[in-house]
């Protein structure tokens, strides 16, 4: 995954560097947002709940904490109804802070605590509903650094379900899905 901030001198005029940002899953595009390119700018907080076995998303979320006085609110209120387990990833793009106060206690809570950023710093993370050390969270906490070097990082995802080999006993299979799409299956 990418994240991004926007560079421009003037925004209003639109004549600035392109920025883009990415998610992927199995190396292919599942979110993609960028300033003056050709995607759309998903400007503030995006997420992504991720089916650990498929390796899939499941769902997908935009949040305007730049301009919308709702999306802190409203992001803090979808992250509390994830279930526990959920695989949720995180990404900003363009300028998340200005309406982010209200959800960084939960930010906080899932083990991505950007308290600390800046006007147009950004930030991506990979956490698990109700396990915050599990948390991977990337972040640059000004937008001079987040134009030089913007948050990135690869990840795997793992996953467990059980299964019943017969009407008397379950086994336990784990599915290891990495950032390439190669599965590893191992029973225990």
């Amino acid at each position: 995954m990418l994240s991004y901030s926007a560079d421009c001198l003037n925004c209003g005029d639109r004549n600035c560097t392109q920025r883009e940002g990415y998610v992927k899953l199995n190396a292919v595009p599942v979110w993609q947002s960028a300033w003056c390119g050709t995607f759309p700018n998903l400007r503030g907080v995006n997420i992504i709940l991720v089916d650990q076995f498929l390796c899939s998303v499941r769902e997908s979320r935009h949040f305007d904490t730049c301009i919308e006085p709702t999306a802190s609110t409203e992001l803090s209120n979808y992250l509390k109804q994830v279930s526990r387990g959920n695989i949720i990833v995180g990404i900003s793009a363009d300028e998340p802070t200005r309406m982010l106060t209200s959800d960084l206690p939960t930010l906080r809570e899932i083990g991505a605590d950007v308290t600390d950023l800046q006007f147009r710093g950004s930030f991506a993370f990979v956490a698990q509903k109700g396990f915050p050390a599990k948390t991977v969270l990337r972040k640059v906490l000004t937008h001079a650094e987040s134009i030089a070097n913007p948050p990135h990082f690869s990840g795997i995802v793992t996953g467990a379900t059980y299964i019943a080999e017969d009407n008397t006993s379950l086994a336990r299979v784990y599915f290891s899905l990495n950032y390439y799409g190669h599965a590893a299956l191992d029973k225990f």
